[in-house]
């Protein structure tokens, strides 16, 4: 039970710099284009309370949480006005990469921070469902845990809001690519694309399948590997 919560201790930190920064993230990028909306609205800021959506960051997850579900959920969109963007096609992309490539390069930082703390003889452990390092001896090494949380939760985060779907990040990315008329008809589906997400998890959950899991967890262990490789880099070149 300890080790329970501390690991939640750690995954809620992780979980809530990993979305504070990449809605940030998207709200600079459009200030950057032409678009100040988000800065006009005092949403390019850290304070995570500016970014809770009532519904998709509290009430939702905590539901399926207390119904044992799969936990989902979003924070509140940055806004953004297209019409406002000096090149609205370009700008749109752009706005939208800026978020996932910002839980890259969080990830990155956490695999250099976890070079430099990494102990050697480091392993997995835990003895509740979590994922905890541990030293040569069996000892949960936290700062380690934490790191590797990080760059997991920020890999899962880009990989995820990449999925061509309305209304993640990389529908805009896909509707940028499309002809005219086909990004006028994908735009139209941006509103149904976050209920058909919530249905698919809602079924996934009834009938005992984990297609999100199918198919973000392998791009996510692929990119873990190298970043973990990198982690491994640092610390063999400080020893």
């Amino acid at each position: 039970m300890t080790e329970t919560l501390a690991f939640a201790l750690i995954l809620i930190p992780a979980l809530v710099i990993a979305i504070v920064f990449h809605e940030v993230a998207h709200g600079y990028a459009a200030r950057a284009l032409g678009d100040p909306t988000a800065s006009e609205r005092g949403r390019l800021t850290l304070n995570p309370l500016r970014h809770v959506d009532p519904v998709g960051t509290l009430l939702v997850p905590g539901f399926l949480a207390l119904v044992g579900g799969p936990v989902f959920g979003w924070a509140k969109p940055v806004p953004v006005n297209a019409a406002r963007l000096a090149n609205p096609r370009f700008g749109m992309m752009a706005v939208a990469a800026a978020g996932p490539g910002t839980n890259f390069v969080l990830a990155l930082v956490g695999a250099v921070l976890l070079g430099l703390v990494m102990p050697q003889g480091l392993g997995f452990g835990g003895s509740g469902g979590e994922t905890l390092l541990v030293d040569a001896a069996g000892q949960p090494q936290w700062l380690a845990t934490g790191l590797f949380t990080f760059i997991l939760i920020n890999l899962f985060l880009g990989l995820f809001n990449l999925l061509p779907i309305p209304p993640f990040d990389g529908s805009h990315i896909v509707g940028g690519l499309l002809p005219r008329p086909l990004r006028a008809v994908w735009q139209q589906i941006q509103g149904v694309g976050l209920v058909v997400i919530v249905v698919l998890i809602a079924a996934s959950w009834v009938f005992g399948t984990s297609w999100l899991g199918d198919i973000l967890m392998p791009p996510v262990m692929w990119a873990m590997g190298h970043y973990l490789s990198l982690a491994d880099a640092v610390a063999t070149a400080l020893r």
